[in-house]
């Protein structure tokens, strides 16, 4: 007799593994809230938002108490003591809707069926609202509300069951009587669940929002800050590389145009070349990662204080009155310094056509105690014209603030009174190159 392999399991068993994962969950939600102790409106910014939920739950246990005490004693004749513990218990716990919503629940809707069956004992008429109580229902619902407001869809859900079940068989326990709010408040509170759900999750909507622009705001920062850094980073490469292919020239060049060169010497120069030769790979090898991107580098030379002049020319003509004032005296400036000199002028001034168009704008470049100070400052638009940028992205000061911290000097940027702006940048020149320093010693 064969025996035939074992097959999936049956639909049914699939079925009841699912309904015990769910009961599992939904009890879990019942009994462990969805968020911290922190009282509603707790980050809101004013005070009094603050307060205000602890001024409700304040009215609203003031005035269900004395309330639901008064319904109990006169509606359905419970004793004064009796009523007087089945009040506090239902409404005392609405002190905790503002930080605690699901252990109040757990407080009052005990309370609600234990005032329920305490009713159903006494010989009260068939027309008075049962197995809920007026005051119990309208607290009832308040006490939704603030699950809504706080608690996950499962936990407001599951709330809802319970409650539904127990009003039906409470109902099922004695349906003559006629008046059976059980299925009224089975529909009232669907509907406050189902507003207080979505008032939340709208909530936390505009929160995650407001969380992600400001991620995303970060992550632009940090993107455009790197950006500037390998534009830099291939800038400076064509400067220094220039200087390191000189180097290897002069080196090589050394033994045939001077005479005379022990065979020391001549290694030490091939050494030289050897080493400025290495350098050069060396870059070029950085270089194409950082071009890795597909982008191809200008191959012109990089522009620098000598073509201020030129700049400003080509801006006048753009129709913006610019005056540059340059030093005579700057004498020799480091690479890096005159290219970032050159750019940062070059931003201000697109800055000004950009934002405001026609302003009488002045360049100045100056050398003082050992740094190279550029100054670029505009006034007003001469008439309000709408400016060619509405809102700028702020990648010109970044990168100018970037240029000027790799080079060790400083950047001040801001408006003027008048309603101009100015942008002064302060970078420190090496000993040697400083106008106020001696020249070096020739001797050898």
């Amino acid at each position: 007799m064969s025996t035939s392999p074992a097959g999936p399991p049956p639909p049914a068993d699939g079925l009841v593994s699912a309904a015990r994962r769910n009961l599992r969950e939904l009890a879990h939600g019942l009994s462990h809230a969805s968020h911290p102790s922190t009282p509603l409106l707790a980050s809101a910014p004013k005070p009094w938002q603050r307060m205000l939920p602890y001024v409700v739950v304040l009215a609203l246990t003031a005035t269900f108490i004395p309330v639901t005490i008064n319904v109990l004693t006169t509606q359905y004749d419970v004793p004064g003591a009796l009523a007087g513990a089945l009040g506090v218990a239902q409404a005392a716990p609405l002190l905790m809707l503002a930080h605690r919503p699901l252990q109040a629940w757990w407080i009052v809707f005990p309370a609600d069926i234990a005032g329920a069956l305490v009713v159903l004992a006494q010989s009260t008429g068939t027309d008075a609202l049962w197995p809920w109580t007026a005051p119990a229902l309208i607290a009832y619902l308040f006490l939704l509300l603030a699950l809504g407001l706080r608690e996950t869809r499962r936990t407001v859900v599951g709330v809802w069951v319970v409650t539904a079940a127990a009003g039906a068989a409470l109902h099922l326990i004695a349906p003559d009587r006629a008046a059976d709010s059980a299925l009224l408040l089975s529909i009232l509170g669907a509907v406050v669940l189902v507003i207080g759900a979505a008032v939340r999750e709208r909530g936390e909507a505009t929160r995650r929002l407001a969380e992600q622009e400001t991620i995303s705001e970060a992550e632009r920062a940090q993107r455009t800050l790197l950006e500037e850094r390998t534009r830099i980073a291939r800038e400076l490469h064509d400067v220094v590389a220039h200087h390191m292919s000189v180097i290897t020239v002069q080196a090589d060049s050394a033994p045939y145009r001077i005479s005379g060169l022990s065979e020391p010497a001549q290694e030490e120069f091939a050494s030289i070349a050897a080493a400025a030769r290495e350098s050069l790979g060396e870059m070029r090898r950085l270089l194409s990662v950082l071009r890795s991107d597909g982008t191809e580098g200008d191959r012109a030379p990089q522009p620098g204080l000598d073509r201020l002049q030129q700049l400003v020319e080509a801006t006048v003509r753009a129709g913006l009155p610019a005056e540059l004032s340059l030093a005579a005296e700057l004498g020799e400036v480091p690479p890096a310094v005159d290219l970032s000199a050159y750019r940062i002028v070059q931003e201000a001034l697109a800055n000004v056509v950009r934002h405001a168009p026609g302003a009488r704008t002045q360049v100045s470049v100056r050398v003082a105690a050992g740094h190279l100070n550029v100054l670029v400052v505009n006034g007003p638009a001469p008439k309000p014209v709408a400016p060619l940028e509405s809102a700028g992205t702020g990648h010109g000061l970044v990168g100018m603030r970037e240029r000027v911290r790799l080079t060790g000097g400083t950047l001040d940027t801001g408006p003027l009174p008048d309603g101009g702006f100015r942008v002064a940048a302060r970078m420190p020149l090496p000993p040697a190159m400083s106008p106020s320093a001696p020249p070096p010693s020739e001797d050898l």
